[in-house]
């Protein structure tokens, strides 16, 4: 079985795009949704993107082909977050 991974992605306005905040395999994986869950932050699971996006360096920003999915798991996120 594959190691699990993850990734943690934020959008700040005065940012161009959205970038990677955090990412790791295995028990950083594991860390790391846990903090999001402690925190309340919204978890998505897309095994597909963040196999894609795993290349991806801490502060790399989120290539343009990309834009799209983010974009719509962002405002997923947001309307949870309102609906709550």
């Amino acid at each position: 079985m594959d190691e699990a991974k993850a990734l943690a992605v934020i959008y700040k306005k005065s940012l161009p795009a959205p970038f990677i905040l955090a990412k790791g395999k295995g028990e950083l994986a594991e860390k790391i949704i846990k903090i999001a869950e402690e925190k309340g932050i919204g978890i998505v699971k897309n095994r597909e993107l963040t196999e894609e996006l795993f290349y991806l360096e801490t502060g790399d920003f989120i290539p343009e082909g990309c834009y799209e999915i983010i974009a719509e798991i962002l405002a997923f996120i947001y309307k949870i977050r309102m609906e709550r």
